[in-house]
């Protein structure tokens, strides 16, 4: 395989078609709102679980079931922050910086998690293992500062904490 090759094959999910079943319940889902586009979220979510990412090819696939050009598509996944343009990787630590989290250290944690993990928000660790997030919000502006790893909120984070949930993780 060429270098070329084996570069695209990273970026690119191999099939970028939805089952019968998927494309039924995209059906249903623009049949909820009184604008079939309502449910482009949804759906962008349900391709992102589906092909692992949001690549080109699949903005360009998702558009075409809502009539919509891939680069309205693209707007949309590169506005929100839920959607990954490149594989992730197998944890996501995701964390706050809004207000009140800015307030209460987030940017000391992200700064140990940068030194520890090795890489920027929005980087993945070489080995795969942890895609490193600054996000907008995760609601938790009582407990600030938080974090999300995978489908858990962590709270009340210090560097013991953090060392400790990163170390749990496989």
């Amino acid at each position: 395989m060429s270098a070329g090759a084996s570069s695209t094959s990273k970026r690119i999910p191999a099939v970028t078609v939805f089952s019968e079943a998927q494309l039924a319940e995209v059906h249903r889902l623009q049949s909820l709102y009184p604008d079939p586009r309502g449910a482009l979220l949804p759906v962008l979510y349900m391709a992102q679980e589906t092909f692992g990412w949001i690549s080109l090819e699949v903005e360009e696939y998702v558009g075409a079931l809502f009539g919509l050009s891939p680069a309205h598509v693209h707007e949309v996944v590169t506005f929100y922050t839920l959607y990954f343009r490149e594989r992730p990787g197998r944890h996501v630590v995701a964390v706050c910086h809004n207000l009140s989290c800015h307030l209460a250290g987030a940017p000391g944690i992200i700064a140990y998690l940068k030194q520890r993990l090795g890489v920027d928000p929005g980087g993945t660790t070489e080995d795969g293992r942890v895609t490193l997030l600054s996000v907008e919000c995760l609601c938790a502006c009582e407990a600030a500062p938080m974090m999300q790893v995978d489908d858990r909120y962590e709270l009340d984070l210090t560097p013991t904490k953090i060392d400790r949930i990163l170390e749990g993780l496989a």
